[in-house]
């Protein structure tokens, strides 16, 4: 088979996407020695990619995400290899390209969250901008050989709001975490001292839209602090409008000993997931959970909303708060700081349940589906 893969979101410039996309063509690289892959990247993350199985080829596909290029152009160049299948990662698959193509759906997240507070949009722009979002979507879903997502609450979550589709359409293949430490080269205090960071801290790692929740997160930290003044808030991810929006909470309800880290790569990050004293995720809705399980192979406690794609992922190996409960989450993350007993257990189930995720397995089972794609999208059509 000759087999592309749209990698524009390649790397960290994609982010969470980013990392799946990555360690699915690196794995594909591993275990496939027969079929031929076509890899098309984008100008600024062409170079992070080099092939290291003589089946894979990159090819520069330089359009931008969700624009008139990526609509009418890329098709025409994916056309040029004739391949027999297309794998988009994400829902953006050009409404014109006419041939076979399975797609990943990691979450609905805007269908959840459809509010323009989620947007740096004028009001009128942002439901131009959630209309095609739910055309592409839909478009995606509809004409796909095969849906791919990433846990059993999304595949429940697209069945319900796309109830046409049938259910064996929709396959899971669980995303996974890297069970090794990127050690800095740097001496863990200069890391920590780098970042502002003195111990003892709480983390928080990903993005600050609203669905994330970290406005509850702030005001519970508050009152954890109050209790104990020596703790800190270490919120870590790049300073964009969103998170200058929490800024504005933190410096409007005066809450001190919070840091800012923006930007952290990993070698730096694994430093400090170490000497956290918990990770703390309080979103209302993901699709996955990546983040707490990259602290659980770091050996952190994690407490975290009770939303039950995290129940899911995480299992017994996390401590859950209502998210929606400034108190509850506060509560429950003193417990996990003054409880010892507890902290030990959450970590030792948490390095047990990271070996039940595999990027290996994910690439395993996203094969096997790419030599199954065969499927009549004539029952599913709109």
């Amino acid at each position: 088979m000759r087999i592309g893969i749209d990698a524009r979101f390649f790397g960290p410039i994609g982010k969470g996407l980013g990392r799946y996309t990555q360690k699915l063509i690196e794995n594909l690289e591993k275990i496939d020695q027969e079929n031929d892959y076509y890899v098309f990247l984008r100008r600024e993350n062409f170079d992070e990619y080099t092939p290291k199985n003589k089946n894979f080829k990159k090819i520069l596909a330089d359009f931008e995400w969700y624009t008139f290029e990526e609509q009418f152009f890329f098709p025409r160049l994916i056309h040029k290899y004739k391949l027999d299948l297309v794998h988009f990662p994400h829902f953006n698959v050009p409404i014109f390209y006419p041939g076979k193509f399975v797609v990943t759906i990691h979450d609905l997240i805007l269908f959840h969250f459809p509010t323009v507070r989620n947007s740096t949009l004028h009001p009128f722009w942002y439901k131009i901008k959630y209309w095609a979002y739910k055309i592409a979507i839909k478009n995606a879903i509809y004409r796909s050989n095969r849906v791919i997502t990433v846990s059993k609450f999304s595949k429940r979550d697209i069945l319900k709001n796309f109830p046409r589709i049938p259910e064996e359409k929709i396959l899971v293949t669980y995303e996974a975490c890297d069970d090794y430490c990127l050690r800095s080269p740097g001496k863990d205090e200069e890391i920590l001292l780098r970042y502002g960071i003195i111990e003892p801290y709480v983390i928080y790692v990903g993005n600050a839209y609203p669905h994330k929740n970290l406005e509850r997160l702030v005001l519970a930290f508050e009152r954890i602090r109050k209790a104990k003044s020596d703790l800190r808030l270490v919120l870590v991810g790049k300073e964009d409008y969103f998170y200058k929006r929490i800024k504005a909470v933190v410096e409007k309800e005066k809450v001190k000993n919070v840091i800012f880290a923006d930007y952290v790569p990993d070698h730096d990050l694994d430093i400090l997931f170490q000497h956290a004293a918990a990770f703390v995720l309080p979103s209302l809705y993901e699709g996955f959970g990546l983040p707490p399980l990259e602290a659980m192979a770091k050996g952190v406690p994690v407490v975290c909303s009770d939303h039950a794609c995290l129940r899911e992922v995480l299992g017994d190996s996390a401590h859950y708060f209502d998210g929606k409960n400034v108190f509850d989450m506060k509560n429950k993350i003193t417990t996990v700081l003054e409880d010892a007993t507890l902290r030990e257990d959450l970590i030792k189930k948490g390095h047990a349940r990271i070996g039940l995720f595999s990027w290996k397995s994910m690439a395993q089972k996203t094969l096997a589906i790419y030599q199954h794609r065969v499927y009549d999208t004539r029952k599913t059509k709109n």
